[in-house]
């Protein structure tokens, strides 16, 4: 099936590369206009929005920090002014994600990863929530992970955070429903990108995790698109609140 996201304004924060760069390609190859979010990868961002461009999609790249506050007021305003009222908003922005054991835990890991996971969407939301009620139409999707599921050993600062966005994610469902705004999250499996590769994951890792799915692969990224695409599109509109497992049947859930 073929969703049509013809002429909608789209947001992808983090987008300069990874899951976030396939996102905003799939969205555009839909039809929408995609602005790309990058933080320092300007070059990764161009290429992107250069990719879009050729294969005829609209497309601009748009550097902030998503943390800051001053910062994503600009990026929206920016956006807004280049594109018109941003309709789709995808939550993808991340950092560093390092595995400290307990007794090596502290609050700061833990706010390093709230920072994107619970900040960032916040300061986003509140930005684009009040145009999206008066038009009465909205999407808001997040992209989480299948970590908060499993209960990852040594990586408690990053499952938490995640499961505090899918807590946003389920709130805000309830809130802004009645505003014709639904909001979702698209929690992967692992699908291996250009960091994963940089910090030497190694192919007997991929093939181990990959056994592990009844499906006995690992995803791509495209794949992560078209769920996004999906649930930005009309034939998602009846569907808030969800979490949306993208993992090869890993969590069943």
């Amino acid at each position: 099936m073929v969703h049509d996201l013809s002429k909608r304004v789209a947001l992808v924060t983090g987008a300069s590369r990874g899951l976030g760069a396939a996102i905003a390609r799939r969205l555009a190859a839909a039809g929408a206009r995609v602005a790309v979010n990058y933080f320092a990868g300007r070059e990764g961002a161009e290429r992107v929005v250069e990719d879009i461009r050729r294969g005829g999609g609209e497309a601009e790249a748009f550097q902030a920090d998503v943390r800051d506050e001053r910062e994503v007021a600009r990026l929206v305003d920016e956006v807004q002014a280049r594109f018109g009222p941003i309709e789709v908003l995808v939550l993808n922005a991340t950092g560093p994600q390092p595995h400290v054991t307990i007794d090596e835990l502290t609050w700061q890991h833990c706010l390093d990863q709230l920072e994107f996971f619970v900040k960032s969407p916040v300061l986003l939301a509140r930005a684009v929530v009040p145009g999206m009620k008066e038009r009465r139409a909205g999407r808001i999707i997040q992209i989480g992970s299948e970590v908060f599921e499993q209960g990852v050993p040594a990586f408690s600062n990053y499952v938490s955070a995640k499961g505090a966005q899918l807590g946003l994610t389920r709130s805000w469902a309830v809130e802004l429903g009645p505003h014709g705004i639904t909001v979702n999250l698209v929690a992967p499996g692992w699908v291996p990108v250009e960091r994963h590769l940089s910090e030497g994951a190694s192919q007997a890792a991929m093939e181990g995790y990959a056994a592990g799915n009844p499906l006995r692969r690992l995803g791509t990224p495209d794949e992560i698109g078209d769920a996004v695409v999906f649930l930005a599109s009309d034939a998602a509109r009846f569907i808030t609140g969800q979490k949306l497992s993208v993992n090869g049947g890993r969590t069943l859930a």
